[in-house]
């Protein structure tokens, strides 16, 4: 394999066709491959953005002795079995999120990691939004003193989308509030209790058994006298789109804003002042400086929900994109690396566990923890 270039297939061209011109320009990457079952989708994409090698079978492109990585982007129940399939066919892989929806897949990832040697990453948005790394970047000057509490929300309206969503347990979707918390403390999750509340519509409940409108979940972390706070819902909730994060530090706190598009807010002591969050593009190379501020169809009525929604998911793609690929050609892990991808999102399914028990603590498992 040559050491500077690692070619890229992206399965599924949803939400996955955003992150295609980012590996084209990247100066690690050759945007290889896509795969697609809608044979009338794969050519409309392969044909707008110039990719030959296409694929409407996963098996045959795991298949392929020239893909180096496969991009994961396809409906969630999907991730686990095609994380798994692509590590044991000899891939790295990046994965959108979450990395799984139970406990047992998660493990076989990090195992199927550990045995074949082969890279993975959760590609989480909010730990490379802009909001985030500027409390990060605020937080490791030292502007925010100590660490006190961490608060984190996703709240979303899921109706109109596609059919396996309708029901899910709001926990079951979390990382975009776990992940940040769990990256600001630097430290892993040692246990969750949580909180069922309100009820969603009786033909909802069925599919997954879960009823409520909400889950509030308490995280306690790992060698660490911090904690944290998740809340998630997805329907029946009257509330804009909200993913968010508050940082509560001895000298100056974070706290979200409240309205999409309006300024957040640092405390500092008693005095709160809005902060007009500053864009991270010259963190990355100049090539894919420009997705942080634009996505593949911005000025197109396809661009896709969950980035319509998210408000391009906070510049976040690129980030996400040379992180990966930098640690792939650094030879390290990168953030968040399979067992941290498995602790980030079996939070969130130990967390609706809880709730169905009633609140009760239920630790994390040993494979998410760090031995060190």
């Amino acid at each position: 394999m040559n050491q500077k270039k690692f070619n890229v297939a992206i399965v599924g061209l949803g939400f996955g066709a955003e992150f295609i011109p980012i590996y084209q320009r990247h100066p690690y990457a050759n945007m290889y491959a896509i795969c697609q079952r809608s044979t009338e989708k794969l050519n409309e994409v392969g044909d707008a953005f110039g990719i030959d090698t296409r694929y409407s079978d996963y098996n045959d492109l795991l298949k392929d002795p020239n893909v180096d990585i496969v991009h994961i982007n396809t409906p969630i129940q999907s991730h686990a079995e095609q994380s798994i399939a692509a590590l044991r066919a000899g891939k790295h892989v990046a994965c959108t999120v979450p990395m799984a929806t139970t406990v047992e897949e998660c493990r076989q990832i990090v195992e199927a990691v550990k045995e074949t040697g082969l890279t993975y990453m959760m590609m989480e948005t909010v730990v490379y939004s802009r909001e985030f790394l500027f409390v990060k970047e605020m937080y490791e000057k030292g502007e925010m003193g100590k660490l006190q509490f961490l608060r984190a929300s996703h709240q979303q309206e899921m109706a109109g989308w596609p059919g396996y969503w309708e029901g899910l347990p709001p926990m079951h979707y979390a990382t975009h509030c776990v992940g940040p918390v769990v990256a600001l403390a630097k430290a892993d999750a040692e246990n969750v209790s949580c909180y069922g509340s309100g009820r969603i519509d009786e033909n909802l409940i069925s599919k997954y058994g879960s009823p409520f409108a909400i889950e509030s979940c308490h995280i306690k972390f790992r060698n660490s006298d911090l904690a944290a706070e998740v809340t998630r819902s997805l329907f029946n909730t009257a509330r804009q789109y909200r993913e968010s994060f508050d940082v509560y530090g001895s000298k100056k706190s974070f706290e979200w804003t409240l309205i999409e598009h309006e300024e957040s807010v640092i405390h500092t002591g008693e005095k709160p002042e809005k902060v007009k969050i500053p864009d991270y593009a010259h963190l990355l190379p100049e090539e894919i400086q420009a997705f942080t501020t634009g996505g593949v169809y911005d000025a197109d009525s396809k661009v896709h929900l969950s980035f319509l929604q998210g408000s391009g998911h906070g510049g976040s793609h690129p980030h996400l994109v040379n992180e990966f690929l930098t640690a792939l050609h650094d030879k390290r892990e990168p953030f968040p690396n399979a067992r941290q991808s498995a602790n980030i999102t079996c939070v969130g399914i130990l967390a609706h566990e809880s709730a169905m028990q009633g609140g009760k603590q239920l630790s994390l498992p040993e494979f998410t923890l760090s031995t060190e």
